[in-house]
């Protein structure tokens, strides 16, 4: 089909002059529509017109000005091409285009309008250039529609080499060309007018109804439905000063109104005409969101007053509101608070509104399963009920919930448990669950953190530059895709178990990856906290993106900079089972060797790692640990390990240690160590020659890994139970829970406070983020826990007896090792007489010893006779005792 178009000018009086037929839209047009014609293809569609520019009054004297005029061949002049679909039918297409025109006639200069009527011909296009728009003689030419212009305009395309730009209607400026405005809020329409009229002198177009081509809505408040569509696109939102200021730098060459710097200083803030309260907040964090709330633009009033018109509520803390907020109040979540931060706008509040909360579902307390009955069988039953109820809630299941499906395959639907589980089937299914959890912790880290802050277009530019992110995440990613291909070779073992499959040749596989990935991350975590810290501090869009992010349930309420320490963390926690693992492992097994390699070449990893970065304080508080209590065992020196707090309680039970023995908790990182204060024991050995250390108070109970604890015990305040906590303890080589439970006694920390810190260890050492899910609130009658009568005189007097009975047997009973007993007993006989000659106390001393060596094969005749002695010296230490009271 042949193109039978022609082009025709858009002029009324003048063939190039009226434009009048046009609006802004012709700026719009996309390049593809712009003709590019050259001179001869303009002389053979087209009449040739010349181009004469006429500088008025003050343009004529400026020699800057005239220089660049002699630089300018080329102006935009607008068409219209009319297409014929086929030849002789009526139906005809009308395309509006720009083509560049070349400018024949040099530039001519003029005083006053008089002068124009001896200039005047249709044989001209006239482009005026004027210094003032404000003036007479703009407003003159302005009401005979000709085509006007500013010297920033002829400037600017002097520098660029660009033709006169066309523009419909008076351009004094680029500073806003190629900007789609809309207003909104604006109630007085002469300053509705002289915005808009100052826009389009800078070269930007008006629309009255917002769409997606708007570039910037101009509101004058923070509601309607412009207002909320802007918000809901990322469309800045611009105050009317932003328009001021960009005309009173109108003659500035290379500015535009759209450089972020300048734009961003006349944003309309998040809570622009909001007045907030906030409830449920500690003292600390309401006022940092007082102070982000001035910052954004807003104001702050105390809860209740009526002005406020938000009230930003605490939803895990306030159950309840103190009053029957108006309908004009917005009761909203904090997340609210810092998502309008985020989004550099104020957010909808529909989204966020505060829900009063049903009766909360509370944790299964063990509570209800008490029974009111002084039945000594009957709570023996009802506590070994309790425990088995709480044993099925705490045992891990072998496949805990998957990473997202974008971070990882499907695990296997079911499990073949062993019959009877192994110590070492048990630390290896310990084992995968914390590699599945910690791989869960990596994908938390990277889908809700990093992923996130990479992400182009985002709603008030991006929150972070590149390198900030990069400074911060590091290689989290390649640690990522290391552990899990772990995970997965392990899921596969724990499915297809079999003692004599190997779990060390899975880390000896993967141990190039981890050397690789590990210290690039590890030795530069400092420097990614301090960039965590310095961006949250100097960027509220970040800090509010990070409050966010912490309030999610993946995170379990842990900041950005606790996740990331889990790294740091991982590889230790890892060679630790893979200890117990090999500890639990027959010496025939063919993994007993490898083991021992895999455990080599994680330690080889961590060496990789800059020893420098260790706290050499928390190193020291750890060896006073080794020092303070007797029989500390070795391996609780460790580099990666630090002494976190230490807790002095009281047994109330029989596990740990008698009930009344006062014991010392020292939490570490990773591990509990639990010890007894130290008694004065017969025949206690004097300190080695030189040694100058005072002895240790305390006595080793037991050394616990933290992955042992599966529930914490908050036990509830009665008159006969103070401050008392439990822990419900799992060792791998045990088949049911041991409950040890405790009374704090140290005043100095809480015991709430107490019990969050354990917890939060507790998970970080299983690599789960939900601490608060381990703990349970219970009733003392529940588990037949009591502090009554703890302090007594009587009561510290019976634990003083049974203590000294306990060890006076110790000390009598041959049944257990009864040579080495006697051995020890004549050694130190020995020591005592050496150098002197035996008396006939010593000759006794021996007669009864060598008696005693007949005694060694049959069970000692003391121990009938002590529950009977005791029970008299008990009877006569009680009547003493109450004497004393």
């Amino acid at each position: 089909m042949a193109d039978n178009s022609i082009l025709t000018s858009t002029t009324g009086r003048t063939s190039l002059a009226d434009s009048s037929i046009f609006d802004c839209k012709v700026t719009e047009i996309s390049k593809e529509n712009v003709f590019i014609g050259s001179a001869s293809y303009v002389e053979e569609e087209m009449p040739q017109i010349e181009t004469r520019m006429i500088l008025v009054q003050e343009a004529g004297k400026q020699e800057e000005l005239i220089k660049a005029l002699k630089t300018i061949k080329i102006m935009e002049v607008p068409v219209i091409k009319i297409r014929e679909s086929c030849p002789g039918k009526s139906d005809e297409k009308l395309i509006k285009s720009v083509v560049n025109m070349e400018i024949k006639v040099p530039f001519v200069k003029m005083e006053s309008l008089e002068e124009f009527e001896g200039l005047d011909s249709p044989e001209f296009e006239n482009v005026f250039v004027v210094t003032d728009f404000q003036d007479s003689v703009f407003n003159e030419l302005h009401k005979t529609d000709y085509r006007i212009v500013g010297p920033p305009v002829i400037l600017n395309c002097a520098q660029k080499g660009e033709p006169l730009p066309f523009s419909c209607r008076p351009l004094y400026c680029t500073s806003m060309m190629n900007l789609v405005l809309c207003f909104t809020g604006f109630r007085k329409k002469e300053e509705l007018v002289r915005l808009v009229t100052l826009v389009h002198h800078m070269g930007g177009v008006i629309r009255k109804d917002f769409n997606s081509k708007v570039t910037h809505l101009v509101a004058n408040c923070t509601q309607g439905e412009k207002f909320r569509i802007a918000v809901s696109l990322g469309t800045p939102i611009m105050k009317s000063e932003w328009i001021y200021k960009a005309w009173e730098r109108r003659n500035e060459q290379d500015f535009s109104a759209s450089v972020d710097d300048f734009k961003n200083e006349f944003k309309v803030p998040p809570f622009q005409d909001c007045i907030l309260s906030f409830l449920g907040f500690s003292d600390e964090e309401k006022t940092n969101m007082e102070e982000m709330t001035k910052m954004q633009g807003g104001n702050c009033l105390p809860v209740g007053d009526e002005r406020c018109t938000h009230l930003v509520v605490e939803e895990n803390i306030v159950k309840e509101l103190p009053f029957e907020p108006s309908k004009k109040l917005y009761v909203v979540k904090q997340e609210w608070f810092w998502g309008s931060i985020q989004m550099d706008a104020r957010a909808g509040e529909t989204m966020y509104l505060y829900e009063k909360a049903n009766t909360p579902e509370l944790k299964k307390s063990v509570s209800l399963l008490s029974l009111n009955t002084p039945n000594s069988n009957r709570k023996r039953r009802r506590l070994k009920e309790t425990l088995a109820q709480l044993s099925r809630e705490t045992d891990m299941s072998p496949f805990p919930p998957q990473t997202p499906k974008s971070c990882t395959k499907s695990s296997k639907n079911s499990t073949p448990v062993p019959s009877k589980q192994s110590a070492r089937w048990q630390v290896a299914k310990e084992l995968y669950q914390t590699e599945s959890n910690y791989v869960n912790i990596l994908a938390t880290i990277i889908q809700l953190f990093q992923v996130p802050l990479e992400e182009e277009g985002q709603r008030g530019g991006p929150i972070l530059a590149p390198e900030e992110i990069k400074t911060i995440f590091g290689s989290i990613p390649d640690i990522f895709d290391v552990h899990m291909k772990i995970k997965d070779d392990l899921e596969d073992l724990i499915v297809n178990w079999d003692e004599s499959k190997s779990i060390g040749d899975i880390f000896l596989k993967y141990s190039k990856d981890l050397v690789k990935t590990y210290p690039p991350f590890v030795n530069f975590f400092e420097m990614s906290k301090e960039t965590i810290i310095k961006c949250e501090k100097q960027k509220p869009r970040f800090h509010a993106f990070l409050k966010i992010n912490q309030a999610k349930p993946e995170c379990g309420r842990q900041s950005l900079v606790e996740l990331l320490i889990r790294p740091v963390q991982r590889l230790p926690s890892v060679a630790l089972l893979l200890n117990d693992l090999r500890k639990h492992t027959a010496e025939e097994n063919p993994d007993k060797g490898t083991l021992e390699k895999a455990i080599g070449s994680l330690k080889e990893v961590m060496t990789h790692i800059n020893e420098d970065k260790r706290k050499t304080e928390a190193q020291k508080q750890i060896f006073d640990v080794v020092y303070e209590v007797d029989g500390c065992p070795a391996n609780l020196l460790s580099s990666h390990r630090s002494l976190v707090q230490r807790v002095e309680t009281i047994s109330l039970g029989e596990h740990p240690c008698d009930r009344g023995e006062q014991v010392t908790l020292f939490l570490f990182n990773d591990c509990l160590e639990i010890a007894r204060k130290r008694h004065k024991v017969i025949g206690t050995f004097r300190s080695p020659p030189g040694h100058t250390r005072p002895p240790a108070s305390l006595k080793h109970v037991h050394l616990m890994p933290l992955s042992q604890i599966k529930k914490v015990l908050d036990i509830r305040e009665t008159e006969d139970c103070h401050n008392a906590f439990a822990l419900l303890v799992r060792p791998p080589t045990e088949r049911a829970n041991v409950l040890l439970s405790f009374q704090m006694t140290s005043e100095e920390l809480p015991k709430e406070n107490w019990l969050k810190m354990l917890c939060r260890h507790v998970a970080n050492t299983i690599c789960k983020a939900d601490a608060e899910n381990l703990i349970y609130s219970a009733d003392p009658e529940s588990f037949e826990v009591n502090t009554k009568d703890m302090d007594s005189t009587l009561s510290r007097a019976s634990r003083a007896i049974k203590k000294t009975s306990k060890k006076v047997t110790r000390a009598f009973s041959f049944s257990k090792t009864p040579k080495r007993a006697l051995r020890r007993a004549l050694m130190t006989s020995q020591s005592s007489v050496e150098g002197r000659s035996p008396s006939s106390n010593d000759k006794h001393v021996m007669s009864r010893l060598s008696s005693t060596s007949s005694l060694a094969g049959i069970p000692s005749p003391s121990l009938i006779s002590l529950p009977s002695f005791f029970e008299r010296r008990s009877h006569t230490l009680s009547r003493s005792t109450t004497h004393l009271i």
